[in-house]
């Protein structure tokens, strides 16, 4: 089961960045999503440190935090759909999808440290 979310974890996050290829800051994407991949391809081949778990899943926190503002205006303007269409049209749509990506990442991440041994 352990090895059937690694997997799952992993190529759902190497998904997360090819799907961001086309992104104008799809550089960064690429990178934040792969390297959560990479976390958990790390603990499939039981390669997987705690501490750098911790420390890239409070990077990312902090960074996701940094859109709240964001999060709060959509909020404020009453949670109009950021689904419409691919494109984001209006600001909030392009926050509110970055945060949330963020936000998946951070929880899969935070996972991934607690069921990583101490060593």
């Amino acid at each position: 089961m352990r090895k059937a979310l690694l997997i799952l974890g992993a190529v759902a996050f190497i998904g997360f960045a090819l799907l961001n290829l086309n992104d104008p800051d799809s550089v960064i994407w690429v990178l934040a999503y792969g390297l959560t991949a990479l976390m958990f391809i790390g603990a499939l081949v039981g390669r997987a440190d705690r501490r750098i778990v911790g420390i890239y899943a409070l990077t990312l926190a902090v960074w996701m935090l940094t859109m709240l503002p964001g999060m709060i205006e959509w909020a404020r303007l009453g949670f109009p759909t950021i689904t419409g269409s691919m494109q984001a049209h209006e600001p909030h749509i392009e926050v509110v999808r970055e945060f949330l990506g963020l936000l998946i990442a951070v929880l899969a991440l935070a996972a991934l440290w607690r069921a990583t041994p101490k060593r």
